[in-house]
């Protein structure tokens, strides 16, 4: 059944698990991570990001995440995640959506809010949620820590008091937080600021978001999601799992296909019964 945040995350954040989002750039990704959730019994969020627009085209993608999402047993979030732009928010949302991320990070703290607050009030008008960021997610730690614009990564974490203000201001659903994630593949053992996360969770009631969650350890997770964390997205360990199953596996490609399906399906399993979403539905 097509939901939006408000009809997941509520719950999540009540009843302290987390729900996760999995990027789904092809048919094949989309099928396994809904039969995932079926088999666990578990809301799920699923969807694409501008930058992986070039590897599953908006227009193609988008209807049949919408279509898999109504026709599920389970309830299932369509999102558009890390938006960058104003005018492929917008695609989104007329294409059925039900939420959206608009990514305003890299502006200053008061465009941020400006850009967002406009967005929060269509996505609002459309029937969808909208997720905002406060500080700023990069790329992986290993480059944030070697970048010289970024010696110090926390200068780029986010502020608790900021936090509240943001949400109030702006009115949206959902707020991604920087804590020490990064999105990719990890080059060294990231360092989670578990204290800031949970000064956040008790300034705000908004659900949390937690970007950049592939290759995290188990205990990561679960400190996360026991101090705030109610979304969580993930995207790298996905293709991680499909890659090694299509290098192992023996025939064509209609016999390959299958064993990538399978692979992804197994890893969505993993994350759905890691993140406590197992059995809600």
């Amino acid at each position: 059944m097509l939901v939006n945040l408000n009809d997941i995350l509520k719950d999540a954040q009540k009843n302290q698990y987390a729900v996760g989002l999995f990027n789904t750039t092809d048919s094949d990704a989309l099928a396994a991570a809904i039969a995932a959730a079926e088999e666990t019994k578990s809301p799920i969020i699923i969807g694409t990001a501008e930058v992986l627009l070039p590897f599953g085209e908006l227009q193609l993608m988008g209807p049949a995440m919408i279509h898999m999402a109504k026709n599920a047993s389970v309830p299932v979030a369509v999102h558009y995640d890390h938006g960058l732009t104003f005018d492929k928010c917008m695609e989104a949302l007329k294409l059925g959506f039900t939420s959206i991320m608009y990514d305003c990070s890299t502006a200053s703290y008061e465009e941020n809010i400006e850009r967002v607050r406009e967005m929060a009030e269509i996505a609002h008008s459309y029937g969808a949620t909208i997720e905002g960021e406060l500080g700023h997610v990069g790329d992986n730690i290993g480059s944030l820590e070697g970048d010289s614009h970024m010696e110090d990564p926390s200068a780029f974490y986010t502020d608790p008091e900021k936090a509240k203000e943001f949400v109030e201001k702006t009115n949206i659903d959902a707020l991604a937080i920087a804590i020490g994630t990064a999105h990719g593949t990890y080059t060294c053992k990231p360092k989670l600021d578990i204290q800031r996360l949970s000064d956040i969770r008790h300034t705000i009631d908004t659900p949390l978001v937690l970007h950049g969650g592939s290759g995290l350890s188990e205990e990561d997770f679960k400190n996360c999601i026991q101090n705030g964390i109610a979304k969580i997205n993930i995207c790298t360990d996905l293709y991680i799992a499909a890659k090694k199953a299509m290098d192992e596996a023996e025939g064509d490609y209609h016999a390959i296909r299958p064993e990538k399906v399978k692979a992804i399906k197994q890893a969505v399993i993993e994350k759905i019964m890691l993140f406590g979403s197992n059995g809600r539905y």
